[in-house]
């Protein structure tokens, strides 16, 4: 993947939509998710949802430490999973990326700083001063490998959409990226629905 990735999320629809983009602009990929009872998300090669790359099912239609797994839409042949825990993340996001056939997470997913989530939550409720919060705060998180850093996604400023830049810091595997992008995609999806 050419870096930075820049990450769309459209506010005001009824449904939620993703565009990832590369460093140069062209798409990565494409994501509209339709309301549901349980969680079953398709990623498309573009936004004219020609051609499936990915699909993303929960395991659970209301969950506490949900597990979303990833399969390749061409194959069918299951990639891994993301698990959050919901009462850790609560205080600081926690979601671990396991690829299929390893019980261990290889990927982590983690807040850089959680005060930043919590100021932006608080003062966003606030009358005509929220509207400001996206100019304001921009909460990072960070993809690691152990305890090393291998991506970064930012928050940017934005009004009517929100905005990210994901920034890579290390090497990592095509499956790596992958599962490290669709974890992010679900991080991004969840923390919306949070508010």
């Amino acid at each position: 993947m050419n870096y930075p990735l820049n990450i769309s999320f459209k506010l005001l629809t009824f449904t939620s939509q993703l565009e990832v983009t590369d460093g140069s602009g062209a798409t990565v990929c494409y994501l509209k998710r339709k309301l549901s009872w349980k969680e079953k998300i398709t990623i498309f090669t573009d936004s004219g949802q020609t051609q499936p790359l990915y699909y993303i099912e929960g395991n659970k239609v209301i969950a506490v430490n949900p597990i979303y797994t990833f399969t390749d839409a061409r194959t069918g042949a299951e990639l891994g999973s993301v698990t959050c825990n919901g009462w850790k993340s609560l205080w600081n996001i926690d979601y671990q990326i396991r690829p299929t056939g390893l019980d261990n997470a290889t990927l982590s997913i983690d807040e850089e700083n959680p005060w930043i989530k919590v100021i932006d939550s608080v003062v966003g409720e606030i009358p005509v001063l929220g509207l400001a919060t996206s100019f304001l705060f921009h909460p990072a998180y960070l993809v690691k490998r152990g305890d090393a850093k291998v991506l970064r996604l930012v928050k940017k400023p934005s009004l009517f959409e929100s905005k990210f830049q994901l920034e890579k810091h290390t090497d990592l595997s095509e499956a790596e990226e992958t599962l490290a992008l669709l974890g992010l995609l679900v991080m991004i999806l969840a923390a919306k629905n949070r508010g």
